[in-house]
């Protein structure tokens, strides 16, 4: 008797591949003293630009046929996003908080709504009740984020002094949305690798659950 070929990609690669470029955002966005609406929009679009490459190769080879929407929709607008703020012309603060707001926002949208409909679905087993509440968790820090940067004045500005070091700094608000999105990625980076690696029980099949009713 034949067997179907095991899935050599999962949900945990497609968590942790996403883990992994998000890592790479926060690290770059932490360890840069420069967080210009340039810097920030260059972070972003290689974030939104591998997620979405993530997602869509997730589509293909993880989701099951007819649950691929979500996932490509994501994908789309992630890699769209990606190729707006790779654009040196439109590299502005209002651009960042205009992008980064509406990404988040539509993106946390798809995902957060998806893992909540499939985890209050009644076929989903163990692992599929993790999958969708590890869905629905990113989607609402993605919302989060879209509200953060929304609340952030994109015209701040802070002058200050510190004795201490002897000189002048200034404090705008396109900083302030950098570091917001840097600490986003941080989080989403974290939870992400924790769910990819966290032991879940996989699904008996038919055979085993006859199995244990036999030994009864």
């Amino acid at each position: 008797m034949s067997h179907a070929p095991a899935l050599t990609f999962t949900v945990r690669h497609v968590q942790f591949a996403r883990a992994v470029f998000a890592a790479i955002a926060a690290v770059m966005v932490t360890f840069s003293s420069d967080h210009s609406a340039s810097l920030g929009l260059s972070v972003f679009s290689g974030f939104a630009i591998a997620t979405g490459l993530v997602l869509l190769l997730g589509a293909w080879l993880v989701s099951p046929a007819g649950k691929r929407a979500v996932p490509i929709w994501m994908g789309l607008l992630s890699a769209v996003a990606g190729l707006i703020g790779g654009l040196p012309p439109v590299r502005s603060a209002e651009m960042f908080f205009v992008l980064v707001i509406v990404w988040s926002l539509l993106s946390g949208l798809l995902e957060g709504i998806s893992g909540w409909r499939a985890f209050r679905s009644s076929e989903a087993g163990s692992t599929g009740r993790a999958e969708a509440r590890d869905a629905l968790t990113v989607g609402i820090f993605s919302i989060i984020l879209a509200l953060g940067t929304l609340v952030v004045p994109s015209g701040y500005v802070l002058n200050y002094y510190i004795a201490e070091a002897g000189q002048s700094f200034t404090l705008t608000g396109i900083a302030i949305a950098v570091g917001v999105f840097g600490g986003y990625a941080a989080i989403v980076a974290v939870y992400l690798a924790i769910a990819a690696f966290s032991p879940r029980r996989e699904p008996q099949t038919t055979e085993a659950v006859a199995a244990e009713d036999q030994h009864a």
